[in-house]
């Protein structure tokens, strides 16, 4: 019973805080692509898919700073406090965020965004609360449910600013709030104090030392660094420009975006069921499969119509799943025991966030030219990292043999 209730605390969490990162990605093609200007796309007088791509940029800057520091930093101090404060920072930055969109200020809505994602890196924690109190297939299981937890987030998300935007603009934003407080109050109530760390350093010596990039001192971790990199700038190339296929090719709005990406989700959320399930073989090998399959699956869907294309949205996230269901719980048991599972967690989430940075910002100038490049840029990068991923389990085979 204590397990069951550990496992669906952090699903819970993780659900709740994904919906709040979730909810801008169906609003904002439309404000920058849509063609009508505001103060938003105006700014400065930039290209507004420009101003479009740094808007993409900043929030994974600060997750990326955040994912960075916030694993580490629960080693040290505890997961409890450590996502306590992230979830009621968080809220407060949504709030500044509608503030920022109703007065169509728009370095007010970057700074904003940046504080948001600082603290919204804290999927970290979550995982490293599961990798340090499970084992074996458990453990598998509870991370793939997480996973899983994750992907419904960015359904009820989209959903939500699909649903609610007939009330205005920033409704979603306030829901977001109200998510995120409701967070803070499951923490306090499920998560169970724990004893102060006996550790005397402070918060800026282990934000210098104990960030989780430390670990790619390490060759294996940094191997596990480059794969995981070019695989998560794939995917990221194609979840931070795929809505703006969409725009321009099926010429759908917020509501068609949110709903193609609840669709999206909605398979990604029930691939999660079987793909936690003890499999025979080698994990890297079976997620080097997968890979390869999501990287045909973003060329595909670069070359493709309207209908196909959005066939390709949807179906995108069964392969995705499988890989995500595999790569954590083999760093958590291949790693974590020694370098802390926070930090090893932190590391996979800080890719995520840098792959975010990369692609919104070369995405943010190929764009100018099609978007379909950053879509088929996207799919050789996923390609690499799966060609890449056979020698670095050979090397792995060998070390443990050596």
């Amino acid at each position: 019973m204590k397990t069951s209730l550990l496992i669906f605390s952090a699903c819970l969490l993780a659900l709740l805080s994904t919906i709040g990162a979730a909810l801008p990605y169906p609003i904002l093609p439309p404000l920058f692509a849509a063609g009508a200007t505001n103060g938003l796309n105006a700014f400065l007088g930039l290209p507004p898919k420009l101003l479009f791509g740094l808007a993409l940029t900043i929030n994974p800057i600060g997750l990326l700073i955040g994912s960075a520091l916030l694993g580490p930093m629960s080693d040290r101090y505890g997961r409890r406090p450590v996502l306590l404060i992230t979830a009621v920072g968080a809220a407060i930055g949504h709030a500044v965020t509608a503030a920022a969109l109703l007065i169509e200020n728009y370095p007010l809505f970057i700074i904003a965004r940046f504080v948001t994602g600082l603290l919204e890196g804290s999927g970290s924690v979550a995982r490293a609360l599961l990798a340090d109190r499970l084992e074996g297939d458990l453990r598998r299981k509870a991370l793939s449910w997480l996973n899983g937890a994750f992907y419904m987030g960015w359904l009820a998300g989209p959903l939500l600013a699909g649903a609610t935007l007939q009330f205005g603009i920033t409704t979603p934003f306030w829901v977001a709030v109200a998510a995120l407080l409701l967070v803070a109050a499951l923490v306090a109530i499920t998560l169970p104090k724990e004893a102060p760390s006996a550790a005397t350093t402070s918060w800026w010596q282990v934000a210098r030392h104990r960030h989780a990039l430390n670990l790619l001192r390490e060759p294996d971790l940094r191997s596990l660094f480059i794969i995981t990199l070019a695989y998560t700038c794939g995917v990221t190339g194609f979840y931070e420009f795929y809505p703006l296929w969409l725009v321009e090719v099926p010429g759908y709005g917020a509501q068609g975006i949110a709903w193609t990406t609840a669709a999206m989700c909605a398979v990604m959320t029930a691939t999660t069921i079987v793909a936690g399930r003890p499999f025979q073989g080698e994990p890297l090998l079976r997620a080097r499969r997968y890979a390869f399959a999501v990287a045909g699956i973003i060329a595909a869907l670069a070359a493709s119509n309207a209908t196909f294309g959005i066939l390709c949205i949807v179906l995108y996230g069964i392969p995705h799943s499988f890989y995500n269901a595999i790569v954590p719980n083999y760093c958590a048991e291949r790693f974590g025991g020694a370098h802390g599972q926070g930090a090893v967690m932190g590391l996979i989430s800080t890719t995520f966030c840098l792959a975010n940075i990369i692609m919104a910002l070369v995405g943010a100038v190929l764009t100018l030219i099609d978007t379909r490049l950053i879509l088929l840029l996207g799919a050789a990068l996923t390609a690499w990292s799966a060609w890449r991923m056979l020698s670095w389990h050979h090397s792995m085979q060998t070390e443990v043999t050596a």
